[in-house]
């Protein structure tokens, strides 16, 4: 091999180990939202309510968020590359599990098991992208597995979706057993032994929010967003049943909709978080209350929902990128830790929004949820306002670019 040809493979590896950790969070995040596109089918076929059902998404976030500041603080010194693939291992064996479980029970438990995997993921993969690269080409790597979200979005949840009206959900969850275990191998071939080299005690870890006034905002930020917005998308398919009479084909299409939307948001944010982090969050805030108000104005008309969930997706895609990078500008010599209390904030207000979600759908109306969406998206977006730039500045706000 010539020293060109040595030179061109070493610049390409490290980037398919981003690749490599882009497909877990596409394996992660389709399992985790996965029942979202199912909701109607799982109701059914195991005998309980669409709201009850919403469950798997609520005990999921619970566990992903209630155990991954422990979890990442105790595997502090595990090498991540194997703790990475530990996490793939659990999520094959739980989809193989679900897709044979004999009872909602049993559905539920195995999804609070893989929640727990979810959760360490989520406080690692993004450290480890950033890792992987030279210094000034991190955050293009950060992006890079952030878009995992919109592919899952554009294709994984959508094509989920498709497969269950073709094959039923019990093959849905068995298909991607077999993807997880795909990315499983791909981790294994392209990344190299990745030593822990910033997580901190368990103590240290939520210490962090009490002495960091700048995390803090951050988190309370996140939780208000993700409250609204999960709350509602958790129960998109049933809304859309509900006002515009959406089979699932149209389901499956809107979903993918929405899911371009999030990846065109997030190759936006890419460019326009360096300089304009706050500005961003701000425009991507206000868009998800708008998407929402429109939804409930409009969505009763194919193309009204075609719009809504549209320009939903559009503004996710840039409220979720800055996010991340907000968490990573407030903690950055504790990116991990920091990430890990995000992730705990992120996935148990997923919980949280499910579970109030649900019982809004069960008690008021499937539009009551996404009133719920508008005033804590709302909310999120007050709070920024309120913080100011000149505020941001002078206590180390989140938001501040």
């Amino acid at each position: 091999m010539t020293i060109l040809e040595k030179t061109s493979s070493s610049a390409v590896r490290p980037w398919l180990g981003v690749a490599a950790i882009t497909a877990s969070l596409f394996v992660f995040l389709t399992t985790e939202l996965m029942p979202i596109g199912l909701l109607t089918p799982l109701s059914t076929s195991l005998s309980v309510s669409v709201g009850l059902a919403g469950l798997m998404v609520t005990l999921y976030g619970v566990s992903a968020g209630l155990g991954v500041p422990f979890l990442a603080a105790w595997t502090r010194r595990v090498n991540r590359r194997v703790l990475l693939s530990v996490l793939l291992a659990v999520l094959v064996l739980g989809n193989l599990i679900t897709a044979a479980s004999p009872s909602y029970p049993v559905v539920l438990t195995t999804r609070l098991v893989m929640g727990f995997a979810s959760g360490v993921f989520w406080a690692i993969g993004v450290s480890m992208a950033m890792r992987l690269v030279a210094g000034r080409q991190a955050s293009r790597a950060a992006a890079i597995v952030m878009s995992g979200i919109s592919i899952a979005a554009v294709v994984g949840i959508p094509l989920g979706t498709y497969l269950e009206s073709l094959t039923g959900w019990r093959t849905t969850f068995l298909i991607w057993s077999g993807l997880s275990a795909l990315v499983f191998l791909a981790v294994a071939v392209t990344i190299p032994s990745l030593p822990s080299d910033n997580a901190v005690p368990v103590r240290e870890v939520f210490r962090l929010p009490r002495t960091n006034v700048r995390l803090r905002l951050v988190l309370l930020t996140v939780v208000l967003f993700v409250l609204g917005h999960f709350g509602a998308y958790t129960f998109v398919r049933p809304f859309l049943e509900d006002h515009a009479s959406a089979t699932p084909g149209f389901i499956t299409f809107v979903l993918m909709i929405y899911g371009v939307g999030g990846a065109a948001g997030n190759f936006v944010a890419g460019f326009t978080t360096t300089n304009r982090l706050r500005g961003s969050f701000l425009v991507g805030c206000a868009g998800l209350v708008l998407s929402l108000l429109l939804l409930l104005a409009i969505g009763d008309s194919r193309a009204g929902a075609i719009v809504s969930l549209a320009l939903w997706g559009l503004c996710f895609g840039v409220v979720q990128l800055c996010q991340v990078t907000m968490t990573q500008r407030a903690a950055p010599e504790t990116f991990e830790a920091a990430m890990s209390l995000n992730t705990m904030a992120y996935n148990t207000s997923i919980a949280i929004g499910a579970l109030v979600g649900g019982v809004f759908v069960d008690h008021v109306s499937v539009a009551s949820v996404v009133w719920f969406g508008v005033a804590l998206t709302g909310a999120s977006l007050l709070l920024t306002l309120s913080a100011g730039r000149n505020s941001a500045g002078a206590t180390g706000g989140g938001v501040a670019p």
